[in-house]
């Protein structure tokens, strides 16, 4: 500045001593010591208004930031797959015999018991035959008592007794037969549940192959995901996961309770399962699960959000404050990031425990600027 002084006191001397013609060597001291009076008017001038530029630019050069100090913590890592959740009981009963449905005895949503009576086939064929098994059974056990008397007292033949006992023995299981055929119309729960749906109405034909009904059990559920192959060193029975149902906004902890032996060549994964209570009933079948499982574990890691990371030619840095003899300053490191889990960032390199990192205001700094916190 100050040679700009002199270059523009030597311009105006020179302006003068060119521009005027005036003999009198008076006149010319008196309009040369005009100038000089106006160049120190402006050099005045000119230093206040560098002192006010230097003050205003030391102000806009300190940064207000925040900064958080590194601590050694724990740092997990998870991989996420979604779970396919299944009742643990879930049974389509059927008749075991054929015929026309004649009652059913429950309704959808009513909880039943193991071999309570669903629902019956139509009987009346079987049970008329019952009661002609039973009139000819009276018979045949009279004709048995007389025969067996006169067996007694030697009298008749021993054909005559065998025949009697064979006819009454052949009565008593065909009636034993009828009735278990009675009884295989009746349609019963294999399980203790809750009747989801009823598939047939009265009227209807029932069979061994047409579902009558549906019973679940849900006070615990199973839960199947598919889990890439990649992590089958990873992946242990018995850990401890994670379960997040979205729909529910319920998230659960449960261990693994078996992985798949085999890996399915179309997707490359294998399969594990996780038991479940479900006490409210809330968790239903088919129910979208999402499942982390934890792939990581580092006891005393160095971790910090994944967005303070920057990244240019040289590779990923962020910004510290440092504190120099003149001020606290900005200073750029360059950092080694490891694995990220929910947007925070294990640093393996270039950063210690006790660093103030800048956590407010990093966008605003550059290498050395002057900060204030």
């Amino acid at each position: 500045m100050k040679r700009i002084v002199t270059i523009f006191a030597a311009a105006l001397l020179l302006a003068a001593c060119s521009n005027t013609n005036v003999s009198d060597e008076a006149s010319k001291r008196k309009e040369l010591q005009e100038y000089k009076n106006q160049l120190s008017e402006l050099e005045a001038k000119i230093s206040a208004l560098e002192s006010e530029l230097e003050n205003t630019d030391v102000e806009e050069k300190l940064v207000n930031v925040s900064v958080t100090e590194l601590n050694n913590q724990l740092f997990e890592h998870f991989i996420e797959v979604t779970g396919k959740v299944e009742a643990d009981l879930d049974v389509n009963v059927s008749p075991e015999s054929v015929g026309v449905i004649d009652s059913i005895l429950v309704v959808e949503g009513q909880r039943v018991s193991k071999n309570q009576v669903l629902g019956k086939l139509n009987t009346d064929a079987l049970e008329r035959n019952l009661d002609e098994l039973k009139i000819q059974l009276a018979l045949a056990e009279t004709n048995f008592q007389r025969q067996k008397n006169l067996w007694d007292q030697q009298i008749g033949s021993e054909m005559q007794f065998l025949e009697a006992k064979t006819n009454m023995e052949s009565l008593q299981k065909r009636i034993d037969g009828t009735k278990a055929q009675i009884k295989m119309a009746q349609i019963t729960s294999p399980v203790d549940g809750v009747v989801d749906i009823v598939h047939q109405k009265e009227g209807e034909i029932g069979g061994p192959q047409i579902p009558f009904a549906k019973v679940l059990n849900i006070s615990t559920i199973k839960i199947y995901a598919d889990v890439s192959e990649s992590y089958i060193t990873k992946v242990k029975s018995g850990e401890r996961v994670k379960i997040y149902f979205p729909a529910l906004d319920r998230e659960m902890v449960a261990s693994i309770r078996q992985i798949g032996n085999t890996i399915d060549p179309n997707n490359r994964t294998f399969r594990i399962r996780i038991d479940l209570k479900n006490p409210d009933g809330m968790i239903k079948p088919n129910l979208i699960s999402v499942i982390q499982i934890r792939d990581y574990v580092s006891e005393n890691a160095l971790v910090i959000p994944s967005l303070y990371i920057k990244q240019d030619f040289n590779g990923k840095y962020i910004f510290i404050a440092e504190n120099s003899p003149e001020a606290k300053r900005a200073k750029k490191v360059y950092v080694e990031p490891g694995m990220t889990n929910n947007n925070q960032t294990e640093i393996t390199g270039g950063l210690e425990a006790g660093m103030k990192i800048i956590s407010e205001g990093y966008g605003q700094v550059s290498d050395g600027t002057p900060i204030q916190f």
